[in-house]
């Protein structure tokens, strides 16, 4: 594994890229969880975002999400709280309102992936935005509740969805780049572990920041490098 001793064409290809700051960040894990796991398969505006808010609501949180950063927020739903109150699947489709499935066939209702994926991260200690983020530190925590996230059926490609609650949970400069993110830098010559390429991420944003003019964070360049993945397998997979 290696970086570049020039990254000079690194830095053109991000600059190339669709840079936008985060407008908006969930208040709550538990939020960041049901987005994660509803958005794969899914028209966002149609269905993501009603199903968010209307578990938001139930819940009595009035703001659902706030400009970043949100590093002194209190999770206002915290997994534990979030599982005691939703304890079954049934319960939780009667706020949901929606019985989508991760996969048309073979797949489990979303709002099971979503008690699963909260019980796994509450078993591990994890239950409020905070603690996610003290996990993207910690490579061998890390690894050990990604795998067992990632025995929930729906992952998609490349582990599409853990790779999503991990950018919705991380802070500006915190991030954990997932597959698709590593394979893209491989491709423009830096071919590192998830470890390096969260420095390699801070060093780009730096650097693109002063070609730019403006502040460029680390999150900034991990999602826009995450869509711009995305997009590509999506094409390469859309037939005609």
């Amino acid at each position: 594994m290696s970086v570049p001793a020039d990254l000079s064409p690194l830095i053109d290809a991000v600059r190339m890229l669709d840079l936008q700051p985060r407008r908006w960040q969930w208040v709550s894990l538990s939020l960041c969880v049901f987005d994660a796991v509803y958005s794969i398969g899914a028209h966002y505006d149609r269905h993501v975002l009603p199903v968010v808010r209307r578990v938001a609501a139930d819940a009595g949180i009035e703001a659902a999400s706030v400009p970043p950063p949100t590093t002194d927020l209190a999770d206002p739903l915290p997994l534990e709280v979030f599982l005691d109150r939703y304890d079954t699947v049934e319960a939780l489709l009667e706020v949901t309102k929606n019985r989508q499935r991760t996969s048309p066939r073979g797949g489990i209702l979303k709002a099971e992936a979503v008690l699963r994926f909260a019980t796994i991260l509450h078993e591990h200690g994890i239950g409020t935005v905070h603690d996610a983020r003290v996990l993207l530190t910690d490579p061998q925590r890390f690894e050990t509740v990604d795998a067992q996230l990632h025995t929930v059926p729906g992952d998609g490609g490349f582990g599409v969805r853990r790779g999503y609650l991990w950018m919705l949970i991380g802070d500006e400069d915190t991030v954990k780049p997932d597959r698709m993110v590593l394979r893209w830098l491989a491709r423009h010559g830096a071919d590192v572990d998830a470890a390096a390429a969260r420095i390699l991420l801070t060093e780009l944003a730096a650097h693109v920041s002063g070609a730019l003019g403006r502040r460029v964070t680390a999150w900034e360049v991990d999602h826009a490098i995450w869509a711009s993945a995305r997009s590509v397998r999506t094409e390469l997979h859309a037939g005609p």
